[in-house]
């Protein structure tokens, strides 16, 4: 079987809904910055940088809830030799459930990310926008 069809691939677009709603939720500067720390959290028990069993158990549980997890183990099964496999939880690549819970965040975002934009454009009124384009356009130049 070629390694296109037995090895799921990753959806970027998992992460690119989070941000969506993530940004139209907090719309100040200082707010969008303070998004970046529980980002870099998940990040960082995500399984990327090292392996998730050398993380207490109770960490992997909350690392297994993060779609950065199932992003990079998605990554690893489709670029890493299968004898990579034996760092894994369970010593298997766990396709079935990548391509679920990728899929399962997905959808969710595909949900949610519309609902959310939708009621942030119903606040913000033309004059507003305006407003804040001009300000932007007076600090550049």
């Amino acid at each position: 079987m070629p390694a296109s069809i037995r090895r799921p691939r990753p959806d970027p677009d998992v992460v690119v809904d989070i941000g969506a709603v993530l940004g139209s939720v907090f719309t100040s500067a200082r707010s969008q910055g303070l998004i970046q720390l529980p980002v870099l959290g998940m990040i960082a028990i995500s399984g990327i940088f090292y392996p998730i069993t050398s993380m207490p158990e109770w960490l992997q549980w909350v690392a297994q809830a993060s779609p950065i997890y199932w992003l990079g183990l998605g990554m690893r099964s489709a670029l890493l030799p299968d004898a990579a496999v034996g760092i894994e939880m369970g010593r298997s690549w766990r396709h079935l459930e990548t391509a679920g819970l990728l899929g399962t965040w997905a959808v969710l975002g595909m949900v949610l990310a519309p609902i959310v934009l939708r009621r942030m454009a119903r606040r913000e009124s033309g004059s507003r926008v305006a407003e804040r384009r001009e300000k932007a356009l007076q600090r550049i130049g």
